[in-house]
């Protein structure tokens, strides 16, 4: 099999961020653990489109429930009438660990949306960047990013 590749992208937040344009009905919450196992759903269903893998939802809910670095008011959570359409876990180090949107919210600009509003956050927080990593195949996603004005800053081994 080959070697995949992830690129690591930055944000540097000083300066004006673009506005925030979110989707007609979408509610922002935060992650509580009675969301997890629709959380998780989402997730799984995010990495068979964008590549990688999620644990199952036990390991995935400890791992991400107990991590030094979680903080669930860095998970965003968008809702719209029909339940979870979207999902950006970040770290307290400045890092979006996920961005998933759910097939029915794609293309409406939702995932801009979480991404702009986890660029805000973080602004807040006067953090000076951030990061996140994505497949390097994931072109969709690379795109969106870099229309937000994220930059690669380095190519790295997928772990196998």
């Amino acid at each position: 099999m080959a070697q995949a590749y992830c690129l690591l992208l930055r944000r540097d937040l000083a300066g004006v961020l673009p506005a925030i344009a979110w989707p007609p009905g979408i509610v922002l919450s935060e992650y509580r653990p009675e969301l997890a196992e629709a959380v998780h759903q989402l997730m799984e269903r995010g990495y068979q489109q964008g590549g990688g893998r999620v644990p199952t939802l036990q390991v995935w809910r400890e791992r991400f429930e107990s991590d030094a670095e979680y903080d669930p008011a860095l998970c965003f959570i968008a809702s719209d009438a029909q339940g979870i359409v979207g999902v950006a876990q970040c770290w307290t180090s400045t890092y979006i660990k996920n961005l998933v949107v759910h097939p029915r919210a794609q293309g409406q600009g939702l995932g801009r949306a979480l991404l702009l509003h986890a660029f805000s956050v973080f602004q807040q927080r006067r953090e000076g960047f951030v990061d996140l990593k994505v497949l390097e195949d994931n072109h969709r996603a690379q795109r969106l990013y870099e229309s937000a004005g994220m930059r690669v800053v380095r190519r790295e081994q997928v772990p196998d």
